[in-house]
């Protein structure tokens, strides 16, 4: 099997599935899928996983993102350049020197901070392959740089304007009204999708939604179809062997959340119900020089999520949250633009959002919307991953 042609540019963007050891186990393209209750883990799904072991497979590649952007790295620079999934478990000195440091950052942790990942690759590289160990004068009496959005904390000094019921209340007046809203209850929709996966060429998408919390997204690659499917309670995903060495996971834990928050949010008239404990009094923000309201709330499991609500249209522009791995929490952020008119209802959607994480990026954009259709629940449930298709 040859690495698709997309996959060599989407290795500037992901430190990608073997950083500590690799290739796909017993040769398959793709191991047989695991019980429902049961998630695949690293060492099952590729050889030679030393440290990184116990681990659900998405959590495994999330950590080779984490890797990557806080050491501003690629696979190429740790992998050489591979042309097969096999090829990723030859043994480099910089996979050595990362299990070092693994070994050396978690023994720190449990030293000193009870074994939870406060020192983290990030703590000393910050987008270095080398850690910095002289202080910057440039930095020290320049112009502090601008605050990253996605760490900016609530503050009890700061007192916002409005509360987070008021701003939860104008968004869903932006989209329609909470009548209006109510009567949106599933829609299929078709588009295109871009990303570094497709290698930048637009490719169709279909997405299937239905209330409360139900989604499936087919991105129709040239490979073969990457599907991402969420039933309410369980979440796949699945993809052709060139793209992935694992062509279907079951979803757990953060992904897991992760996926039933995008099925919910697919919906603006709940948005009030699906995070509890809100928090506003964030500093001022602006996001593309629009001022920008912030309020953060927790999902069933505890996570935070962070939410960024136009001053002036009162439209969800953002939201950030946060996927555990096993050497700290990377962000994954979603960026919603173009709103638009759901046919015949009142309702407004976006119908453009960017989804960025450490493995990637890709934007979506609906062309055609088909509300309060009748979706068959199997839609929503395992998918059948790709058959490889001939190089």
């Amino acid at each position: 099997m040859k690495v698709a042609r997309g996959w060599s540019v989407w290795l500037a963007g992901l430190l990608t599935v073997c950083l500590l050891g690799a290739a796909v186990a017993r040769g398959q393209t793709g191991p047989a899928a695991p019980a429902q209750d049961r998630p695949l883990l690293s060492e099952q799904a590729f050889q030679d996983v030393q440290v990184l072991r116990g681990i659900p497979v998405k959590e495994f590649m999330e950590t080779m993102g984490f890797f990557a952007a806080a050491l501003a790295l690629n696979c190429s620079d740790c992998h050489g350049e591979a042309s097969t999934w096999a090829d990723y478990a030859v043994d480099t000195p910089l996979k050595q020197t990362s299990r070092r440091m693994m070994l050396m950052v978690n023994a720190i942790n449990r030293a000193n901070f009870g074994g939870a990942p406060v020192v983290t690759c990030e703590t000393c590289h910050r987008g270095s392959p080398r850690p910095k160990v002289i202080p910057s004068l440039q930095r020290q009496y320049g112009v502090p740089p601008d605050e990253d959005p996605d760490e900016i904390q609530p503050h009890p000094a700061i007192r916002s304007t409005m509360t987070a019921e008021q701003i939860l209340d104008r968004y869903i007046e932006a989209t329609g009204g909470a009548a209006a809203t109510a009567r949106l209850t599933s829609y299929t929709a078709t588009g295109t999708y871009e990303g570094f996966d497709s290698d930048f060429q637009q490719v169709q998408v279909d997405i299937y939604a239905r209330a409360p919390d139900m989604r499936a997204t087919v991105i129709h690659m040239p490979a073969g179809e990457q599907t991402t499917t969420y039933d309410g309670r369980e979440a796949w995903a699945a993809g052709p062997s060139d793209l992935t060495p694992v062509t279907l996971i079951s979803l757990v834990e953060d992904s897991l959340e992760g996926v039933r928050l995008d099925a919910q949010l697919a919906f603006p008239g709940q948005i009030e119900q699906i995070l509890t404990d809100w928090r506003t009094g964030f500093p001022p923000l602006r996001l593309d020089d629009r001022p920008v309201d912030v309020i953060d709330g927790s999902t069933p499991d505890g996570s935070r999520v962070k939410l960024y609500f136009d001053r002036e249209t009162g439209f969800l522009v953002r939201s950030v949250r946060h996927s555990t791995t096993a050497v700290g929490a990377v962000p994954i952020a979603v960026v919603y633009s173009n709103y638009s008119d759901v046919p015949g209802l009142g309702v407004k959607l976006p119908y453009t959002w960017e989804v960025t994480w450490t493995n990637g990026r890709g934007t979506y954009n609906i062309t055609s919307l088909q509300p309060n259709v009748a979706i068959d629940a199997a839609r929503f449930g395992r998918p059948t991953p790709p058959e490889q298709v001939a190089n």
